[in-house]
């Protein structure tokens, strides 16, 4: 979507938006925790954001790069700055390739600042010499595809302080083509009013957009503002000052400073506030361990900011769902709202896999056996992080008691991720979770859940999507790795259920499944005024075993995480090896626990075993079932019968699977 069009959205609804704009880092590891920035952010609801351009085309393939992950995996609308620095024709023409395949529509168009080691800006032959000239090249090349924003200086530039000559530049790459104005950040709400005053004055009728740098740092507070050559009101100094080597209460302060001045902005009617995330006092970026530190640093004054203007939600979730999984932006796959539950919390490796599909299901899910699933050793879908930093993350465990704490701990919002889900879990869980937490006591390990819900509104903060007056709807959903041990008994139970459906499937692909078909079925869907149903969330067989490709990858890539004589890689590995990864669906969505019954009495034994001697006892396995004790009227030691009992215990009527 066009930047002018949510801009002009947010005018005419007098409802503030605003975006957020980053740097590229240097480093691999900088890349990751920027992404991971971005998916955190995402939630807060900005309207677009941007990517900068390094000085002289440096950092250009990772611009690109980052424009396609933010568009396609983050569903972020992206807006790519380009400059003129050091790009021939050849270059820029590679840039807007790479920027229209990633489905972006919007370009800031840029001179640029000159590469560190040049003094002045030069143009280089076969390149643009200003903005303006860029701005006509995109218009020529590509028509009305991309959107085009160029740079205003409320309160001059780098090489160019006369105001007069900087208005006569500014309507030039308008006229142009230019379609928004992105001004150099400022602290003095009257001058850059001021200047939106002479600007309209000069004819210049676009949009105009504010830079916003919020405050985390007294230092780079007066480090941005020397470099951006921009004025320091007294009041600001006079409230800063006093705090300046408490960086926790200057952000505190700062914040109260920057949102003060939004107001006054959005009181002028300009109702969209660009909010700088990342950027040094060069332009370029920090190159230390520092790096990390000082993004996060910057990302919570960004928060601040925005909570202080009552613009982000207060749980950190998105206010407004389209659909219940987060869209793509990437080329030919706006109109997609069909998706299987299976990567509910793995969305990027989604995007990865399906990238070269042609078509993506829209309205109805068709064949997934062609086109195919990618690979699995394309980037972004194997593990994130070090080995160092997963076993910080999520332990060393030695025994089946260990695993299950680790789950319960993620349940508990004390681990923020897992192998199979990259973010914490959310408000959804709160009606099942104490029940999660029960299974997993008992060694059933969980690693995708919804409860059901049955007409909620669409504009429910918990299960709500789609536009307003709407009604969703879902049936209740558990995926789970299950012991051996207990798989046949479990699958025993939900055969006798009534309307459960389910697959269940190991590493070797041992498949079983009482599903009526190969088609899909499905899980979550909505009603709204003036459309047919949506059904954007399904479980269905093909795409299940892709998934079940993944899921097990990444138990083996977290089991590789230790040594090869570590406890943890042992256990981690037999519970990969043998264990089944089970999907289980309660087709009757007014049953809101249904599919935890299934569960009564049924536990793992001897969970506090180590590892070595865990495994000594496996293979013990007759018709699915264990020497384990099984205490119930149907009970024969160490098999599951549909007679009578023989060898059994039956202690107080209570029955008891133990595995």
């Amino acid at each position: 979507m066009h930047i002018r069009d949510k801009l002009a959205g947010a005018k005419r609804t007098k409802q503030a938006t605003f975006s957020f704009e980053f740097f590229p880092p240097k480093t691999e590891q900088g890349v990751q925790n920027l992404y991971d920035r971005m998916d955190r952010m995402h939630d807060l609801g900005p309207s677009f954001i941007d990517i900068t351009w390094g000085a002289g085309g440096r950092l250009s393939h990772l611009t690109c790069e980052m424009v396609k992950v933010a568009q396609s995996a983050y569903g972020l609308e992206t807006c790519m700055h380009l400059t003129c620095t050091d790009m021939e024709k050849e270059k820029v023409d590679e840039a807007l390739k790479e920027a229209y395949k990633a489905g972006c529509t919007n370009i800031l168009a840029l001179r640029g600042d000159p590469p560190r080691e040049k003094e002045k800006w030069q143009a280089i032959q076969g390149g643009f010499r200003y903005a303006k000239d860029l701005v006509k090249y995109i218009k020529e090349k590509y028509g009305d595809h991309f959107d085009i924003g160029v740079a205003g200086y409320p309160e001059g530039c780098e090489d160019q302080q006369d105001e007069a000559i900087l208005l006569d530049h500014l309507k030039e790459k308008v006229d142009a083509g230019g379609t928004f104005i992105v001004t150099q950040m400022f602290y003095d709400v009257d001058i850059f009013l001021a200047w939106v005053r002479k600007v309209r004055e000069k004819g210049i009728e676009v949009p105009i957009v504010p830079g916003i740098m919020p405050i985390h740092t007294h230092a780079s507070f007066l480090r941005r503002a020397n470099w951006s050559n921009c004025h320091i009101p007294d009041s600001w100094n006079e409230a800063l000052d006093p705090v300046r080597n408490d960086d926790a209460a200057v952000r505190e302060v700062g914040k109260g400073l920057v949102a003060e001045m939004c107001r006054k902005i959005m009181d002028a009617g300009i109702m969209h506030l660009h909010l700088l995330v990342l950027r040094s006092q060069s332009g370029n970026l920090m190159r230390t361990a520092d790096e990390i530190s000082y993004t996060m640093n910057l990302a919570q004054a960004t928060r601040m900011v925005l909570e202080e203007l009552d613009l982000a939600s207060p749980n950190g979730t998105p206010t407004k769902k389209a659909l219940p999984w987060r869209q793509s932006l990437g080329l030919n796959r706006r109109e997609e709202d069909v998706r299987p539950i299976f990567w509910k919390n793995r969305n990027k490796s989604y995007v990865v896999r399906t990238q070269d599909w042609d078509e993506f299901p829209n309205g109805r899910w068709g064949d997934s056996r062609s086109p195919a699933f990618g690979e699995l050793d394309a980037y972004g879908i194997g593990l994130k992080g070090t080995n160092e930093q997963n076993r910080k993350l999520w332990g060393e465990p030695r025994s089946l008691r260990d695993l299950a704490n680790l789950f319960i701990r993620f349940l508990k919002n004390e681990v923020q991720s897992l192998p199979w889900s990259e973010s914490p879990i959310t408000s959804e869980s709160d009606t099942i979770r104490a029940e999660l937490v029960d299974l997993n006591r008992r060694g059933f390990l969980t690693i995708n859940s919804q409860p059901s819900a049955n007409g909620a509104k669409s504009v429910d903060p918990t299960f709500g999507w789609g536009p307003p007056g709407g009604y969703c709807y879902q049936k209740a959903y558990l995926e789970l790795l299950v012991s051996p041990r207990l798989i046949s008994e479990l699958i025993s139970r939900i055969e006798e259920a009534e309307d459960i459906t389910y697959y269940a499937v190991n590493k070797a692909g041992d498949l079983r499944t009482n599903s009526p078909g190969d088609g899909p079925n499905a899980v979550t869907w909505g009603v709204f005024p003036g459309k047919e149903i949506v059904q954007p969330t399904i479980v269905e067989t093909i795409s299940f075993l892709a998934w079940k490709d993944e899921a097990f990858r990444l138990g083996s890539d977290w089991a590789r995480c230790h040594s090869n004589s570590s406890p943890s890689r042992h256990l981690i590995d037999d519970v990969m090896n043998n264990w089944y990864l089970v999907n289980i669906v309660h087709n009757d969505f007014h049953q809101s626990h249904g599919i935890f019954s299934l569960f009564d009495k049924l536990e793992v034994v001897d969970m506090d075993q180590p590892t070595h001697l865990h495994e000594l006892t496996k293979g013990d396995l007759t018709n699915g079932t264990t020497n384990g004790h099984f205490v119930n009227e149907h009970f024969t030691s160490g098999h599951f019968t549909q007679g009578h009992p023989t060898d059994g215990e039956l202690t107080n009527g209570h029955s008891t699977v133990l595995a």
